[in-house]
């Protein structure tokens, strides 16, 4: 697990801790001959003191510290935009080391502090409502580079020292697809949930997919936590267009995934299913009823988004009317509704607008010159 740290004099590379849960930290002290409770001791200064400097840690031993000085860092990435939004939204834009950029977004609300976070620069699943789709793929995010969002994030709402900001919930909804980036994602929300680093139940951390099944079914077997699932259509044929991996795992094969999920989870476990409301596209009763059927029989919480217009998307926002007629009718069918609030869009830090600026290298965004469905033309 090492990464690649850039010196005044080149690359070289050197162990960030960052890289590590427990686990992995417990096996790197007992290569070094210390005791595993050293793991708990590190990982309590990196992710609930904040401290970087190995000195500092005084209940490890001199000769230890200065190993560590010496063989490791804690690196996290460079603040190069940091925005808030109208209603207390906050954007932040994160450099890596390899020049890449990435976005982290912090959503406030009366009873909690949302992190949404990424896993990835950019996305490789092309959803056509999705600006960070629009973008093409990159890389991966290393587990450093994802826990690093949440320690960043962590220490920079602590410093604007406002009553009831913090972060109390972990998203990963960012840029993305996180069951593409399976075992740094897994790393990193065991951290997440370390009682030793952010302490965070397994009602408090998401992992978003687009119906990725077979990892899915390795999630379920890993971890005791909420999935939420990027739905936005009740047939194939809709999902196709909108979802292009639905080609690969159709809707029968991703519900069945759910319901396996489910039966892997503690009590009162359920799916959090996400539905983007496209004007003309999905929003109709009959996809309502169709939505109802196709969900029958798991536990559901039904999270239904307006759609955050874009440039050259092709797509437009449904009507309030229309957006609550479909809670209606969702609602009377037993089924529990949320209807998301537009967050931070003056700060283009709302869901599905999250780009990072990065570089383009698939070319992808000319495919969508041409009027999408629902489309007026």
């Amino acid at each position: 697990m090492r990464s690649l740290i850039a010196h005044d004099n080149g690359v070289s590379a050197i162990l960030n801790l960052l890289e590590l849960d427990r686990p992995g930290l417990e096996d790197y002290f007992s290569e070094l001959g210390e005791k595993s409770f050293r793991a708990s001791q590190v990982i309590q200064w990196i992710h609930q003191k904040g401290v970087t400097d190995f000195q500092q840690m005084s209940n490890l031993s001199q000769a230890l510290r200065d190993h560590l000085q010496h063989n490791t860092v804690i690196h996290v990435p460079e603040v190069v935009y940091d925005a808030t939004s109208s209603d207390g939204t906050r954007k932040w834009l994160l450099q890596l080391d390899d020049g890449n950029r990435i976005e982290t977004v912090y959503i406030p609300e009366d009873d909690r502090g949302t992190l949404c976070v990424s896993s990835q620069v950019g996305c490789a699943l092309d959803c056509s409502f999705c600006s960070t789709g629009r973008r093409g793929f990159n890389r991966n995010l290393r587990t450093a580079e994802i826990i690093s969002q949440v320690w960043l994030a962590t220490r920079l709402i602590d410093e604007e020292k406002k009553p009831g900001r913090k972060v109390t919930n972990v998203v990963l909804m960012g840029m993305g697809e996180p069951l593409l980036n399976f075992d740094n994602v897994v790393r990193a929300v065991r951290i997440m949930m370390d009682d030793f680093a952010y302490g965070l139940s397994k009602r408090r951390v998401t992992v978003s997919t687009a119906g990725v099944v077979p990892a899915i079914d390795r999630l379920g077997d890993v971890l005791d936590m909420r999935l939420a699932v990027s739905l936005h259509a009740s047939d194939d044929e809709l999902r196709n267009s909108l979802v292009p991996i639905n080609r690969k795992y159709p809707l029968q094969q991703l519900m069945a995934a759910c319901r396996r999920f489910i039966d892997k989870q503690s009590a009162r476990s359920r799916i959090t299913f996400e539905y983007v409301l496209l004007d003309g596209v999905n929003d109709s009763d009959q996809h309502a009823q169709q939505l109802i059927k196709l969900v029958k029989g798991i536990p559901t919480l039904m999270n239904l988004i307006p759609f955050n217009p874009f440039a050259g998307s092709g797509y437009k926002t449904s009507p309030i009317k229309r957006v609550e007629r479909f809670n209606k009718i969702l609602a009377d069918a037993g089924i529990t509704t949320v209807v998301r609030r537009t967050r931070g869009d003056d700060i283009d830090a709302a869901c599905g607008q999250l780009v990072g600026k990065i570089e383009d290298k698939s070319r992808r965004h000319r495919r969508f010159e041409e009027p999408r469905i629902g489309m007026q033309i």
